[in-house]
């Protein structure tokens, strides 16, 4: 986000959200430096806008402990971003959106008659395979602030004071989740971006889409029965995918490998029935 700041009674910018935050751990900008973005009705000290908060928190120190404070009370002053910021909980909630939605989207593709063999191979096909979901993403968060695996997981996504990201901003989220965050989906692609996503912020202490666009993934209580749901809508998800497509899979695999081939025209898979795609009515 780009941001302007009064310096020696000049405007200065625009200047990236990144370098303003650097310039504030490097003591390098006060805090009543006016300053304003893009949605601010006024300018104000830089100190009271909510995306550099946390950075003059940072540089003050952690809050103070009373005297008579609780090893409780201890833990929870001092305790770090990055130990509340759950990975593990939006990775597996992000793949369930993801699974979910591609066992419908082959279940679709199925459905409409389309050639599931011709399919797998068209390499740009599979690379844009998720982007319908991530625009729809982007409406869930603007309207619900959440997804049905985050939802699942006790997972909300808002702006920093609590508020629901509008619609702009949570498609930009969603964007960039979809380029650095997993990479499409693109097979070693989309490793190598959530290995990066992972130590992005672990540095950060925060993702880095969350840190560029001033947003907060808070989480509630996780409960058991949440925990079992998802497991049984993953397994289901990966199930139909595989169901759909595994004919094909093992017929790629039979042209490569004879015997393979064999074995597999003995002992077919279960899966739904193949449906040539369709020249037309």
């Amino acid at each position: 986000m780009d941001v302007w700041i009064i310096r020696d009674g000049e405007k200065v910018g625009p200047i990236h959200d990144f370098e303003i935050r650097r310039q504030i751990e490097a003591g390098e900008l006060p805090a009543t430096t006016p300053a304003w973005h893009e949605g601010l009705s006024t300018w104000k000290p830089i100190i009271e806008i909510e995306l550099f908060t946390r950075e003059f928190q940072l540089v003050t120190g952690p809050p103070s402990i009373p005297f008579n404070a609780t090893t409780d009370d201890v833990g929870s002053a001092t305790k770090s971003p990055a130990q509340t910021s759950h990975y593990g909980r939006r990775f597996w909630a992000r793949w369930l959106d993801l699974s979910m939605y591609s066992g419908l989207w082959w279940l679709a593709m199925w459905a409409a008659r389309q050639d599931i063999e011709g399919t797998l191979m068209n390499p740009w096909l599979m690379f844009l395979q998720y982007v319908p979901w991530f625009a729809f993403e982007a409406f869930l968060i603007h309207r619900f602030a959440t997804t049905p695996g985050k939802w699942l997981l006790g997972l909300q996504v808002t702006n920093k004071n609590d508020t629901y990201l509008d619609l702009g901003a949570a498609t930009r989220r969603s964007l960039r989740v979809l380029f650095s965050g997993i990479g499409f989906g693109w097979s070693i692609l989309s490793i190598f971006c959530q290995a990066l996503s992972l130590f992005t912020a672990k540095r950060l202490s925060e993702t880095l889409w969350d840190h560029t666009g001033g947003h907060q993934v808070t989480a509630s209580r996780l409960r058991p029965f949440r925990v079992v749901t998802l497991i049984v809508l993953f397994a289901a998800a990966l199930h139909l995918q595989m169901i759909v497509i595994s004919p094909a899979l093992f017929k790629l695999a039979g042209e490569r490998y004879p015997s393979f081939k064999a074995e597999y025209e003995k002992n077919p898979p279960w899966h739904l029935p193949q449906r040539s795609a369709s020249p037309g009515p």
